[in-house]
């Protein structure tokens, strides 16, 4: 019996039959560690961490500052994220922000893709993310500018064709745990054990995915989405616990709540505490950092790289 079918064994509580034993096998080239998806054609590498920065269409964002008034400011962050180091852009235009409204595909659409093909058409280089839980605002953008990653901030709870999408496009995509829905994720979140429960519904993702024959999956644990303060530390304490996976994490923790009330600020003044836990997130094995400021991550991962080389 392979590591990981003993770990989903350990997660799901269910016995290894057949057909479970067979979706695991074909897992097995996750036993060692990815360090590289396959975005068009082109292998996106990890060995060493890696920043994401974040750019927001919608302008229903818990930061303020992460939002464009036009095209042009847009595409001027996005230089800027470049210069100072950011390897993926990841654009949304679906707030899921506790409590956030929910747009319809036709308004996400309309927002996201001419920011997406904003950006590919100045920066034609550099690889992009879409952040979105639904399956046919993944296909209209990749039918419009190409292969994207998807960034599925539902894990596939909300979109039940998201999955099956994904096989059949075949582009990267992170696989993040959210318990609940933007609109009700922080009413009143509860694990038996947070760590045990996470990976127990990321441990059925991946095997799912991996049964629709997706080949590049990254794993996010959801900071913030459906946990409480104490969910969140806890899952930042034993990060290193994703690493059975063995497939790239991301981490995003940018500005997000679980910094700025520990410090009782705001997320406008909470740029230090988020370079702290972003720090913490690498020695725990976090491969990408999803952020809105770059330079002071690129900066984490450079300090984080020298104290490796010391070792």
């Amino acid at each position: 019996m392979s590591n990981l079918e003993v770990f989903f064994y350990i997660c799901t509580d269910v016995p290894l039959i057949p057909e479970f034993m067979l979706i695991t096998q074909s897992a097995g080239k996750f036993l060692k560690r990815k360090r590289s998806i396959n975005l068009g054609g082109e292998l996106l590498d990890f060995t060493i961490p890696c920043v994401m920065g974040v750019i927001n269409v919608s302008p229903d964002s818990f930061y303020k500052g992460s939002t464009f008034s036009s095209e042009t400011e847009m595409l001027e962050r996005v230089e800027q994220m470049l210069t100072e180091g950011a390897m993926i852009i990841d654009v949304g235009n679906l707030s899921t922000r506790p409590g956030a409204e929910m747009i319809s595909t036709k308004d996400e659409l309309a927002g996201l893709v001419p920011a997406v093909k904003a950006i590919r058409r100045h920066f034609p280089e550099v690889p992009l993310s879409i952040d979105t839980f639904r399956s046919w605002v993944a296909l209209r953008v990749i039918e419009e500018v190409g292969p994207v990653i998807v960034n599925d901030i539902s894990g596939g709870s909300i979109d039940s064709k998201m999955f099956e999408t994904i096989g059949r496009i075949q582009v990267p995509y992170i696989l993040t745990h959210i318990q609940g829905t933007p609109q009700n994720m922080q009413e009143d979140p509860w694990y038996r054990d947070v760590v045990h429960d996470v990976s127990a519904e990321l441990s059925d993702g991946v095997r799912r995915l991996t049964k629709y024959g997706v080949a590049d999956i990254l794993i996010d644990p959801g900071f913030g989405f459906g946990k409480t303060l104490d969910h969140n530390y806890k899952l930042l304490n034993r990060l290193d616990s994703f690493k059975v996976f063995q497939l790239p994490v991301v981490v995003g923790l940018s500005r997000k709540s679980m910094v700025w009330k520990v410090l009782e600020t705001t997320p406008e003044e909470a740029l230090n505490g988020t370079s702290i836990v972003n720090a913490m997130a690498l020695l725990g094995g976090a491969d990408i950092l999803r952020v809105h400021d770059v330079k002071p991550a690129v900066e984490a991962i450079r300090i984080f790289l020298q104290l490796k080389d010391s070792l």
